[in-house]
């Protein structure tokens, strides 16, 4: 589950999930999605915790992620 974590889209063509512990301190970071080669434009939490990223390149996409089970 992603929550208290943040997930954003850098400029690395990557989607960034960093984690934090109760004090809000940094704890680590992962880079995922970097296979795609694409630049993410914008990043959005839907209702149920999933993540929806927009990727900004001539065959762009919006791309649905969901935590592993």
């Amino acid at each position: 589950m992603w929550k208290g974590n943040l997930v954003m889209g850098d400029m690395t063509r990557s989607v960034l999930r960093a984690t934090f512990d109760a004090q809000g301190k940094p704890t680590g970071q992962e880079r995922m999605l970097t296979e795609l080669k694409q630049r993410f434009r914008d990043t959005r939490e839907g209702p149920d915790g999933t993540i929806y990223l927009l990727t900004d390149e001539t065959f762009g996409a919006v791309l649905r992620m969901e935590p592993a089970p």
